[in-house]
């Protein structure tokens, strides 16, 4: 399709978002239709979606990666980034969080509120970002709108309003009630498009009061319209579009909508809420950042302004089989033409960049610029990784980067072959760089190669693609937890690194205390040494020891986290130190420290959503318990049961088939990573002797 360009007040850039199975990919494709960018909507049933386009999500049905696309309605060009609703691609959401201006939230009208949907509420929450909701799927037989309007309320926020109501005829969904413009929507017949009419006599005293507590609702964010509501003035419903669009993006109220994306019944009423209540780039304040290299971290700001300096984010790194490397950014502010350079202040790097494509999934059209509001992929920026910010070299500015959630389960991969070592390190290295929540390592002493993921799809999906994209037949073990290790107790000790061999010998000593942090800390590294005591110089190959040992693990092998580790002192020899010398120094001393500060191996616990039918609903219970796990919550929706839970992920391989088991195959779940807890002490000791057992742990 052509590019039609739009000023960039009349620009939207959105993001999708929902839980598995809440028909996003399928309202996507409908808005696609509806706006003339494709002729022919695809079916995630039939695996001919456009915008699920790898083979590994056709053959799955679900989105496995975010896919970005344009198209317009009333004059309006709409970014649109279609995100993955299962919580192993958790990545996907995060990074695209944080380069929309306005999210569009599906609910499922029979499930109503999952637990996915609450975790990207909170991530949108975070970035303060202006959303609609979209309860989808009112077409089937067990849904219930006011239903999900009560779980918005308690679970997500208290300032959700519906602005459309359903209508249903003889149990099917006909249409829509426009609550603000008191109208009704009806599609007849398959129409694509609605026929307006009056509102149906029967539903009239039902809708009154809903529209009746909107306008109320719209009027109390604004003083003027309050004071006009009081007198009784009857407020023309454009006045209130305007006023609601405004406390949409202040974030005062959110509206709900009401549709059926797969018979595409409110495609068309919700495209015209993204254009009536969702910010413009210009609606949004300046992207902040810091100064690179400025020791005050003096704080920049960007508007959203083609006339600004250039800043652009970098939020997605794909390897293109026919383009190569292709970095996708977010265009905040300036303007650059292929063939001009940019800045990255992490590498201090320029780089031309060769070419500018929009992107439609996975098909690219190529353009000669890019600038503010837009949504495009680069070719030539090689040194760029998510989160870089990409700027004009003499307006540096560096953007907050894009923490993502740690890997919980890992498999042991390696080749088939001597001949393809090489090859699949190099594979592995590439899926990592374009996918954060995957990790690899690689223990020269055990020489064993890892990978680490969200869950058990997110790595299953990964080995296929070494096998599908890199034609790589690797062996793989099957799935572990990512235990960590942490001190429960403060401790001190020294490490020491002497060796004399005839000529300049080699000698280091480093005084560290350990102590324990709160859980999510990660790890931190403090220099307390007196510098007449330890030299600058050594400082920071004395950090670099202990990362190295902390990330090699102490009493079981694995990583070291919640730690602050802080540099007391040492000493040193004028002739014989160098910084190798105390980085091994370090690694002992750390080592050392971690062993006597009553270490504890810590395991991932999983928040475990399971839905059932009513009937199945105490042996789920009983499972649970069995599995180590606890109980937090029941809710009954329809004629299913949903049970809420925390239990410890190494209980959880195999569930999936122990579900269907139990429910005759009726039981569906989902989890996401909730927290790290002490493995047990019987438990810990036997894990440890397995890992001693297989090597794992290394020799001190």
């Amino acid at each position: 399709m052509k590019r039609r360009e739009a000023p960039i007040e009349n620009v939207r850039i959105i993001g999708i978002f929902a839980h598995v199975d809440a028909g996003k990919t399928t309202t996507s494709e409908a808005i696609l239709y509806h706006t003339g960018r494709i002729h022919r909507a695809g079916s995630v049933d039939e695996g001919n979606t456009q915008l699920d386009w790898m083979e590994q999500e056709r053959e799955r049905g679900i989105t496995i990666t975010s896919a970005a696309t344009a198209c317009h309605w009333r004059g309006h060009r709409i970014n649109l980034i279609d995100t993955p609703g299962h919580i192993d691609f958790t990545a996907e959401v995060v990074r695209s969080i944080r380069v929309i201006d306005g999210a569009v939230v599906l609910l499922c009208g029979v499930g109503g509120v999952e637990p996915q949907t609450e975790a990207v509420w909170r991530l949108a929450d975070r970035e303060r970002l202006p959303r609609i909701l979209f309860v989808n799927k009112l077409d089937r037989r067990e849904a219930d709108f006011q239903r999900v309007l009560d779980g918005v309320r308690e679970r997500l926020t208290p300032n959700g309003v519906p602005i459309q109501w359903p209508i249903y005829e003889d149990e099917a969904l006909v249409g829509l009630v426009d609550l603000l413009g008191w109208r009704a929507w009806l599609w007849s017949g398959g129409a694509d498009d609605p026929t307006e009419g009056p509102i149906p006599s029967h539903l009239e005293p039902q809708v009154a009061p809903l529209r009746e507590r909107l306008i109320d609702a719209i009027c109390e964010t604004d003083d003027a319209l309050l004071e006009q509501r009081l007198e009784g003035v009857d407020i023309d419903p454009a006045v209130l579009r305007r006023a609601l669009r405004r406390a949409t993006i202040d974030g005062r109220l959110v509206p709900i909508l009401a549709g059926a994306s797969r018979v595409r019944i409110g495609i068309q009423p919700l495209l015209d809420a993204v254009v009536d209540y969702l910010p413009a780039p210009v609606d949004m304040p300046p992207v902040i950042g810091v100064v690179p290299g400025d020791e005050e971290e003096e704080i920049a700001e960007r508007p959203d302004d083609p006339d600004a300096p250039l800043c652009a984010a970098a939020f997605k790194i794909v390897t293109d089989r026919h383009v190569g490397h292709l970095t996708w950014v977010r265009v905040f502010s300036g303007r650059l033409r292929t063939g001009e350079a940019v800045y990255n202040p992490r590498t201090g790097e320029m780089e031309r960049v060769g070419r500018i494509y929009r992107m439609h999934a996975n098909h690219r059209e190529q353009v000669d610029r890019m600038e503010a509001s837009d949504v495009v992929a680069l070719v030539g920026v090689k040194s760029a990784v998510t989160g870089d910010t990409l700027c004009d070299p003499q307006y540096p500015i560096v953007l907050e980067r894009t923490r993502f959630p740690e890997p919980v389960v890992a498999v042991a991969v390696s080749a088939a072959s001597p001949k393809e070592r090489g090859k699949l390190r190099n594979a592995l290295r590439q899926l990592c760089r374009e996918d954060p929540t995957l990790v690899t390592r690689y223990d020269p002493e055990t020489q064993e190669l890892t990978l680490a993921g969200l869950g058990e799809l997110h790595l299953e999906v990964a080995i296929d693609l070494l096998r599908t994209r890199f034609d790589l037949k690797p062996v793989v073990s099957r799935p572990r937890v990512a235990y960590r290790e942490t001190v429960r107790q403060t401790a001190e000790a020294v490490g020491r690194y002497k060796k004399q061999t005839g000529g300049r010998g080699h000698f280091a000593e480093v005084v560290l205390r350990v102590e324990p942090l709160e859980q999510g800390a990660g790890v931190r590294f403090e220099n307390a040494a007196p510098p007449s005591e330890f030299p600058t110089d050594f400082v920071r190959p004395t950090e670099m020891g202990v990362l190295e040992a902390l990330e090699r693990g102490v009493i079981a092998g694995y990583p070291v986290t919640d730690v602050l580790v802080t540099l007391l002192g040492g000493r040193y020899h004028e002739v014989d130190s160098a910084a190798m010398d105390f980085q091994i120094a370090a690694s002992k001393a750390v080592r050392q420290a971690v062993a006597r500060g009553e270490p504890a191996l810590l395991e991932p616990v999983m928040a475990v959503s399971i839905s059932v039918p009513e009937e199945s609903v105490g042996t789920i219970v009983a499972s649970i318990g069995q599995r180590r796990g606890q109980v937090t919550e029941m809710q009954v929706r329809g004629r299913a049961s949903t049970v809420e839970a925390e239990v410890p992920l190494g209980e959880m391989f195999g569930y999936a088939t122990a579900l269907r088991s139990q429910t005759e195959g009726r039981g569906t779940f989902s989890m996401q990573f909730l927290r790290y807890e002490p493995v047990p002490e019987g438990m810990a000791a036997q894990i440890i002797a397995e890992r001693r057992a297989e090597g794992k742990i290394r020799q001190r």
